[in-house]
Order: C-alpha cells, then structure tokens, then sequence
C-alpha cells in the first residue's frame, strides 16, 4: 500500500505532463482574409491582415531564426542555441560547426534534432526577435534589408519555402507556428492587395 501511494504523485504528475504537452503542441488557428472583410478602410484592414501573419512572424519557430545578434534561440522560451554556435559569414554557421552538420533537410526525430532544406539563419537586416509587427513590416517591405525582393517575392518565399514550411512541422513535440503555411501566404496576399500597410510603431514586446 505505501509503495502505491508513493506512485500516485508520480503517476498524476506525468499524465499532467502529458496532457500539457499535448496541448502545447496544438496549432493554433489564424483568421482568415475573408474574417477582416467588415474592415470597410483599406488601410485599417492592411493593418490587421499583417497583424494576423504576425502571430506566426514572431512565433518561436520563425523568430528563432531571425535573430538579432550571432546566436539561434531554441524552445518556445527562445533559449541560446546548445550547443553554443555562431551564425558565420554565410548565415550558415562557422568552418567545423556548419548549420549542416547537425541539420539535415528533414527532423531526426530519434536525435530530436529539427531539419529541412537550406537550413541557416536569415540575415541580420531581418532580425525578428525582439521586434514588433511595424518594424518587421518595414523590414520587409524595405529592399535594402529583404534581400531586394519585390513584395510578390516575398509572399512566394512565405507560401512556398521548404524551410518556411518547417514552422509547421516542427517534429518532436515542438509547438508548430500558427494556422498553416497556405494561410500565412494568403494573408500575406491579401495584406499586399490592401496596400501593404504597416502596424503604427509600439514599444517592443
């Protein structure tokens, strides 16, 4: 009898633990454009599209990679990568310790080890982390610190990319972005329709 009371702590604790996991690795959902159509302003209506993608903009998944400095966070509590690593000239790490090596084009999911194709850090004139809708609005908006795309470019890169779509399968209990890559690239669409508007500027979060 002592020996099963001392398991029953024990065994609630991981059923908790396993009904919390299972939650955190729950999508959530993201409006739609045809949920912002009673936005009679266009602008206004821009405005909340964006802030909608956003929820998958500053989302762990993404924002971990947009870092503003050398080193790629880890977890929905956006840890510094471990082992430590450096983003190197080609945002692809340093000689000896390339994003590669460890990251394949597809999750080890025994190593629980994340993987897709191209994996590397964005560039710096993109960090995310740490900023707010507006100032990544402009980011990306911005020629001089997207990379020189065209915003057509930058909502194929959104809808289509391989290592984009990892957000969504993040494997190994990770918590995938909001909604799905096709409604990210639908607002993003819409948000481009509308005029492209960007959230007024906030503080930080």
């Amino acid at each position: 009898m002592l020996t099963r009371r001392l398991h029953l702590p024990m065994f609630f604790a991981a059923a908790v633990a396993a009904v919390w996991c299972s939650r955190s690795a729950a999508t959530e959902p993201l409006r739609p454009p045809s949920a912002f159509a009673g936005i009679a302003d266009r602008q206004a209506r821009s405005v909340a599209l964006f802030g909608e993608a956003s929820k998958v903009l500053l989302h762990p998944r993404c924002a971990n990679c947009h870092p503003p400095d050398d080193t790629p966070r880890q977890t929905d509590l956006q840890v510094r990568h471990d082992p430590p690593v450096l983003r190197g000239p080609q945002d692809r790490g340093v000689p000896a310790m390339q994003c590669s090596t460890c990251h394949q084009d597809r999750n080890l999911s025994h190593a629980r080890v994340p993987g897709a194709p191209g994996w590397h850090l964005a560039p710096l004139s993109m960090a995310w982390l740490g900023r707010t809708p507006g100032q990544i609005c402009r980011q990306i908006k911005d020629p001089q610190r997207n990379g020189g795309k065209t915003l057509a470019q930058i909502q194929h890169h959104m809808a289509h990319d391989e290592l984009v779509g990892w957000g969504w399968t993040p494997g190994s209990g990770r918590t995938p972005a909001p909604g799905t890559q096709a409604e990210l690239g639908a607002l993003i669409q819409a948000w481009i329709d509308t005029g492209a508007a960007c959230p007024p500027e906030e503080a930080a979060r």
